[in-house]
């Protein structure tokens, strides 16, 4: 004999049967949605967050673009060039288009444009940068090859943003400075971080060029 659902509320079998059938497709399909996003999300590893550091700009220069060694129509010749480029995606690998990224450094002599260091950045040093990522997400910077300065290994800090969200704040480290390891910011990074922030610098015919790729959760 065929044994029909009973429910509480006196429906018709066949309706008490079609919403336990709904109600169990709804489930497989969320908790197949529940594992394709972190599949994605697994597919590329976030780009390591660090400190911003006392010197972020209180005031941003009137010259803000991608060329830190040229302050308006000066240019800065000490110290070495330094190319800077990569790509910001998502860790889906899409490129985040339309976000700013924004880098800042010290000069040659290790002093930043920020009041907290004296003032006494050499003017014809930009110090800060920014890029607006077009369709494919790429950003370049011309700047100085970073330096030391007392505690600190030579580091560029970098921001991504996108409208009045910050995505990510952290330091650029160039690999094979002997400072790194007496660095304390750099010492206590894992090493899947250290090598993420690490970048090799290689020679060009205008100075150095560096590649830092960035990962963040747009």
């Amino acid at each position: 004999m065929e044994r029909t659902l009973q429910t509480g509320s006196g429906a018709e079998p066949h309706v008490a049967r079609r919403q336990v059938l709904l109600g169990g497709a709804a489930a497989v399909v969320g908790v197949a949605a529940a594992w394709s996003r972190p599949a994605r999300a697994a597919g590329l590893t976030l780009t390591p967050s660090q400190m911003e550091g006392p010197f972020y700009p209180v005031r941003l220069p009137a010259d803000q673009d991608g060329d830190l060694l040229r302050n308006g129509a000066v240019a800065y010749s000490r110290g070495q060039a330094l190319v800077l480029e990569g790509t910001v995606v998502d860790v889906d690998g899409v490129p985040v288009s339309g976000a700013a990224v924004e880098i800042w450094q010290c000069d040659a002599d290790g002093h930043y444009h920020h009041p907290g260091d004296g003032g006494r950045a050499d003017p014809a040093f930009q110090g800060f940068g920014r890029v607006v990522l077009g369709r494919e997400g790429v950003y370049r910077f011309r700047t100085l090859r970073p330096v030391p300065y007392t505690g600190r290994t030579p580091h560029i800090h970098l921001k991504v943003r996108l409208g009045p969200h910050e995505l990510l704040t952290t330091q650029v480290y160039v690999e094979g400075e002997p400072g790194n390891e007496r660095d304390g910011l750099w010492r206590r990074l894992s090493v899947a971080d250290r090598r993420a922030l690490t970048v090799p610098l290689v020679r060009d015919g205008s100075g150095w060029r560096g590649r830092f790729p960035v990962v963040v959760m747009a």
